[in-house]
């Protein structure tokens, strides 16, 4: 008998289901970058609309991925900053990316840049 009988949910299930969402993967990795207004997420996204990204970050937010940030003086100025949950995913990211790099057909320098880009940021 495996030990996935007798739990309610699988945590792989979990955490997947946490970050399936199309843009969810999008905002983490750019929040490891230093990105954290909603402008920056936007970014070489054309297709990411206002709607769908505010409702991405609230839905980020109430799973407890994100933390919202208003200013007190100017209410507009907004910022989004990674939970210690959300910064938890940094080597799960590393090892999604590692994969990636590793199988695709990257040059020797693109494969030593990309390694080292993510564990710059991702680590």
């Amino acid at each position: 008998m495996t030990i996935l009988k007798h739990i309610k949910k699988c945590p792989i299930e979990l955490v997947v289901n946490l970050i399936r969402k199309k843009w969810v993967i999008h905002i983490i990795r750019d929040l490891f970058y230093g990105k954290t207004r909603f402008h920056e997420f936007k970014e070489g996204k054309p297709d990411l609309s206002n709607k769908v990204l505010s409702n991405c970050l609230k839905e980020m937010e109430k799973n407890g991925l994100i933390h919202k940030i208003v200013d007190k003086i100017d209410k507009k100025n907004v910022k989004y900053v990674l939970t210690e949950k959300g910064k938890s995913l940094n080597k799960v990211l590393y090892e999604i990316a590692m994969v990636a790099v590793d199988s695709e057909n990257y040059s020797d320098k693109l494969r030593d840049d990309l390694k080292a880009s993510f564990k710059e940021n991702l680590l």
